[in-house]
């Protein structure tokens, strides 16, 4: 089963991309976290990566599209994969296609995770991260036991520059722009589902794992 969770920054792709990888067992590929992991080690592709990210800019498809179609063919994911974050314009999208009929596969299921734009940016702007462990917490939904510090490792916290409000708001920017076509073309392929992602965590779950399994007996995926 080859899934892509679509939505807005801060809609809740990763932690739902997650437990579906989970549950079913697929491999979960984020290409935010691939991409922090590699500016975090300071190679040239993530310094290059960081430039765009802190501004709260889209990496450019030339670069993303190669990392994410060398993982996708990695031994891991013969019998499935979870994509998050990735395609993010329709050149993305495009080109995933492509790789993948290349290769006899195709994509099944697409989760566009739909929240309103004032949520979002509650959500993202609110977010902390551990300098050591990298354990996510939030200033309202999940702080932590002491403010400032991480309850795993005692770390100071801190705020990404892509969840500074300005970084925000041009990521949501960006996103209409360029990411919300994506719906309209996959919509068009009939795997698209949109899923309401401004309810509890554990019901946006819930209607993920409802619409999966009944798409499993329906043989859809």
């Amino acid at each position: 089963m080859n899934v892509v969770f679509l939505g807005p920054p801060g809609a809740g792709k990763g932690t739902q991309a997650l437990k579906v990888s989970e549950f079913f067992g697929f491999p979960h590929i984020s290409t935010g976290d691939m991409f922090r992991k590699a500016a975090s080690e300071g190679s040239p592709l993530g310094l290059k990566a960081k430039s765009f990210m802190d501004k709260g800019d889209l990496i450019p498809d030339e670069v993303v599209t190669g990392v994410v179609i060398d993982r996708i063919a990695e031994e891991d994911c013969g019998s499935g994969f979870i994509l998050d974050g990735f395609p993010r314009t329709l050149p993305q999208a495009v080109e995933l296609d492509k790789a993948l009929g290349e290769s006899g596969d195709k994509l099944d299921i697409v989760i566009n995770i739909d929240v309103d734009r004032s949520e979002l940016v509650r959500r993202l702007t609110g977010r902390r991260m551990c300098t050591s462990c990298g354990s996510s917490f939030h200033v309202t939904f999940n702080p932590p036991a002491r403010e400032g510090f991480c309850d795993s490792c005692g770390s100071e916290l801190f705020q990404r520059a892509d969840d500074s409000e300005e970084s925000v708001v041009n990521r949501l920017k960006i996103y209409d722009e360029q990411t919300e076509p994506l719906i309209e073309y996959y919509g068009q392929e009939n795997i698209l589902k949109t899923i309401d992602g401004g309810r509890s965590i554990d019901e946006v779950s819930d209607s993920i794992s409802e619409f999966l399994n009944g798409s499993k007996k329906h043989n859809v995926v």
